[in-house]
């Protein structure tokens, strides 16, 4: 049985008329046209009857593109020297150093399928080798500089060489990286540096490959580059294991990129797009969904290398003083740390605002208070709402395959199917287990057969391991909520089913802003309970001490007064509903751990190795008698 839906607005009829709201700054939204098909056994499939657009046949086209179209006009950008002034970069000087490196690469004779391992972040170098080795037919591997710098063990690290055996290893800075260096086996591989070079390890200079001679072998192998071959292994963040390397053919992350923008068409006459972004290119959504988008849009994109943490988030603050994006992603915690600045400087307001069509979000739910925080500030400098968008997928579907695609004011959606993805909905309590299948997916994971095997289903739908539920049922174009991972769901000894993604996100929201992360408890126990981590900036802003150490925070009353409060709230919207109410919480001075495998290399809690590594807080969180530390809600 199918149908077809567009967006009827059934969830405004028969309500109060409410005042008047400012109008949305105008984006040209590709119709919400949804196929729905509902099959006997409950399984429904969703999918645009919009057909996908014509894409470019690999990454390295859309720099071929520009560079002949407007080779003077500037496609990336990053503070370098002292004095941190903007270095940037043409399409047609980027193009030239990228055959000159694919020159290189060709030289050196690598074996097939051996791929550039890129150790260090974000950088105009690493953007350029990207592509030199996609044009050289050998797949780039950007690796999380966590696993080579904060890791102790380096064993992730040591892990994924083992499993991708790379041909070639860049590294922004060798005396930076020497210690993971030195933790490797580099038999038979080049080390390439482009600052400093590792006092103790043979390397190749950046500068001296870019200045290799190009002949016409660089043309004849771009022209041997196919849909199907590998442009990228990007690795998941491990939240159940060591990572996997994810195959991203150029098919993948081309159609991916074009579907982001047919549902979003930017008429001929809109100004350049202008980004301004931190995400790693290691993660799928940094690398992928929104590098991918600015190149193939012609673009330019200015690299921020702050970050939203304290004592560097004010790099970020400085970039957006002197740039004003076209189209701004964050994670919450992101914006939260930019309310804060833009609620006590209008000027900045108005560098943000100036050129801005749409706001992005990611990584986790956005509260609705910091949502009505940014409508404010919008309107205040502009008269305008922006929407905030959002998308969802994974690292095996480079990334996006839903997205929120028209002017939506509620928070916590995934959206609906973009042109050229399939969704299928099969019923899991009460919810359904999300599966994926299209252009955009993966063929695979790189030399584990295995593992791609359980990927998949019998129709070849990619088994994602997230839930989600309709808006509204009966009128499926107003889209889907996220519910959480149905790996991560559990029941309390009632025998109650507790939905953890959906619950963790409404906790952390009902407290914010104190409140970073958390970790939802219950298996097998009469209630639920919640550790959660202190957000610490916000946390010192609550008790006015901007220098309070965690410990402190963890144990300030109105800190604790603050957290309790937001959930005892949350508690009485939840009608007494024992699947969502939270009894105890504690706050935890000690951060989540990268080599405990508590926090991925993007910056997502595992749940499950979080609560194995912290099993003493969950005994004190449930014993008879609580301590001090935890908090009783009731």
């Amino acid at each position: 049985m199918s149908a077809s839906f567009a967006g009827s607005g059934l969830a405004e009829k028969n309500v109060a008329i409410a005042p008047q709201k400012p109008p949305f700054r105008k984006i040209d939204w590709l119709p919400r046209d949804i196929d729905v098909e509902r099959r006997a056994d409950g399984v429904i499939v969703l999918k645009s009857r919009f057909p996908l657009d014509p894409y470019e046949p690999h990454i390295p086209a859309s720099v071929a593109k520009w560079a002949a179209a407007r080779p003077d006009h500037v496609w990336l950008a990053q503070r370098r020297g002292p004095e941190r002034q903007w270095h940037k970069v043409s399409y047609g000087e980027a193009k030239r150093t990228i055959d000159a490196l694919t020159q290189a690469l060709l030289d050196m004779k690598l074996p097939a399928g051996r791929p550039v391992a890129i150790l260090s972040g974000n950088s105009i170098e690493h953007a350029l080798m990207t592509q030199a080795a996609m044009q050289a037919r050998i797949p780039a591997a950007p690796v999380s500089p966590a696993y080579s710098l904060m890791s102790q063990d380096h064993a992730k690290l040591k892990y994924l060489f083992g499993l991708v055996k790379p041909a070639v290893v860049m590294v922004q800075d060798g005396v930076m990286f020497e210690k993971a260096l030195a933790a490797l086996d580099l038999d038979g591989i080049t080390v390439i540096h482009v600052d400093r070079a590792p006092a103790s390890i043979k390397s190749v200079a950046y500068a001296d490959l870019a200045a290799t001679a190009v002949t016409s072998a660089v043309a004849d192998s771009i022209a041997q580059i196919m849909p199907d071959s590998v442009g990228k292994l990007l690795f998941t963040s491990g939240s159940t294991g060591m990572p996997k390397a994810v195959i991203n053919t150029q098919r993948m992350m081309c159609a991916n990129a074009r579907m982001m923008m047919q549902v979003r068409p930017r008429p001929d006459d809109a100004p350049d797009g202008i980004y301004l972004d931190w995400m790693p290119w290691n993660h799928t959504m940094g690398g992928n969904a929104l590098f991918n988008v600015a190149l193939t849009e012609g673009g330019t994109l200015y690299i921020d290398d702050g970050r939203p943490v304290p004592g560097q988030f004010e790099e970020t603050l400085r970039n957006l003083r002197e740039i004003s994006p076209t189209y701004y992603a964050n994670v919450p915690a992101g914006y939260a740390a930019l309310a804060a600045v833009m609620e006590k400087d209008d000027a900045l307001c108005r560098s943000f605002f100036k050129n801005l069509g749409l706001l992005a979000y990611g990584g986790a739910r956005l509260p609705d208070d910091l949502y009505d925080r940014f409508q404010t500030l919008a309107v205040r400098t502009t008269g305008e709402r922006f929407v905030f968008y959002t998308g969802w997928g994974s690292t095996e579907t480079a990334p996006t395959s839903t997205g929120t695609y028209w002017d939506t004011e509620r928070v916590g959606l995934i959206g609906l199917p973009f042109p050229g993805v399939e969704l299928k909905m099969v019923p899991c309590g009460a919810q359904y287990e999300l599966r994926l299948r299209g252009v955009n997916v993966t063929p695979g994971y790189y030399g584990q057969p295995e593992l791609t095997q359980k990927a998949f289903d019998e129709e070849g739908f990619y088994c994602i391991g997230d839930a989600g539920v309709f808006v509204d049922p009966q009128d499926p174009a107003q889209g889907l909520i996220f519910s959480g991972r149905v790996v991560e769901d559990f029941k309390l000894t009632t025998g109650t089913f507790v939905l953890v993604g959906s619950l963790r996100t409404d906790a952390i929201a009902a407290a914010s802003p104190v409140v970073q992360d958390a970790l939802v408890a219950g298996q097998d126990r009469p209630f639920i309970g919640l550790l959660a981590w202190p957000n610490l900036d916000s946390c010192r802003r609550l008790i006015e001490d901007m220098n309070a150490s965690m410990d402190t925070v963890v144990n300030h009353p109105k800190v604790r007064a603050h957290l309790r409060d937001g959930l005892l709230a949350h508690n009485k919207a939840c009608s007494g509903s024992s699947s969502r109410r939270i009894v105890r919480a504690m706050l935890m001075a000690e951060p989540p751990s990268i080599d405990g495998n508590e926090l991925t290399d993007k910056g997502y809690i595992n749940q499950r190795a979080g609560l194995e590594r912290r099993a003493a807080l969950v005994t004190q969180l449930y014993a008879d008698q609580p301590g001090p530390d935890v908090i009783v809600l009731g």
